[in-house]
């Protein structure tokens, strides 16, 4: 096996991506909330193999149907690594799935992708 199809072997066949810009007066509540509730219950789902967050370094280039534009705010994602789409669809996931208090201080998408 090539040493790139010993990378890509090594990468998840299936993960769960969130993307989420928090409203900036109540990040450090959103924050705390994320890592001590909401990230260890999604972790304990059955399916949910793993998960890492990770917050945007800089300002996002964005391009929107041939127009560039440069996007800055707190933004945040979250990988999970599923066993399968259906991860997401148990009643242990779909309990804990929601944005609570913050629902609207965010904006976030989330999205099941399959490797091809």
């Amino acid at each position: 096996m090539a040493e790139n199809e010993q990378a890509a072997a090594a990468l998840p066949t299936c993960v769960l991506i969130v993307e989420a810009e928090i409203d900036d007066d109540v990040a450090d509540a959103w924050n705390t909330w994320y890592d001590t509730v909401h990230l260890p219950e999604a972790l304990a789902c059955p399916g949910v193999l793993s998960g890492r967050r990770y917050r945007a370094a800089g300002v996002a280039a964005v391009i929107d149907h041939g127009v560039r534009s440069r996007h800055s705010s707190q933004a945040y994602v979250t990988i999970y690594e599923l066993s399968g789409p259906e991860a997401i669809e148990t009643p242990a996931f779909q309990a804990m799935r929601g944005w609570y208090e913050f629902t609207d201080k965010i904006t976030a998408t989330t999205r099941v992708f399959n490797a091809c």
